[in-house]
Order: structure tokens, then sequence, then C-alpha cells
């Protein structure tokens, strides 16, 4: 009895090491896992220092009213001062 228990313990253990989460043949996917993941990271540490740059053009001490201004006309549909850019809808026909 003993052996049969020690052998069924061993073999549960032989098949977890070869075929679990964290076993020898799933090795590879968690390399391709990791390499997205990394791929991920690096896009999102660009990302964070352009949104901090962003960010430290807007403190108070560093605002560029120009960088300001222009943003601004953007948002608001202004192309110089005192002008305004009307924007039509898509589909509408320029003769109605």
């Amino acid at each position: 009895m003993p052996t049969a228990l020690i052998t069924l313990v061993l073999t549960y253990v032989c098949v977890q090491y070869l075929t679990g989460d964290k076993g020898f043949f799933s090795q590879e996917s968690r390399n391709r896992d990791l390499v997205v993941k990394e791929q991920q990271l690096s896009e999102l540490k660009t990302e964070r220092a352009d949104l901090e740059a962003r960010a430290k053009y807007l403190q108070i001490g560093n605002l560029s009213k120009d960088l300001l201004e222009e943003r601004a006309r953007v948002l608001l549909g202004l192309s110089e001062p005192k002008a305004y850019v009307i924007r039509e809808r898509i589909g509408q026909s320029t003769t109605s």
C-alpha cells in the first residue's frame, strides 16, 4: 500500500512538472507572453514620457502661451485671430 501511494504521488508531481502552468512544456508559451508584455511595456513607457512632457508645459511656471494658443485654435475651430472655420456634416450637399 505505501509503495502504491508513493508511486501515485510521484506520478502526479512528474505530470505537473511536465504539463502544468509553470511546467516544462509551457515554457514556449510563457516566452511568447513575455515578448508581448515587453512590447506593451515599451509602448506604455513612450506614452508616459509624452504625457509627462505635455504636463510639464501645462504647469503654471512653464506655461507656453504659443502652444496653448495653438491648441485652443485647433479645439475651437479657429484658423487665425477673429477667423472662424465652419464645418459641415459629412453627407450634406453644398447646393442645398
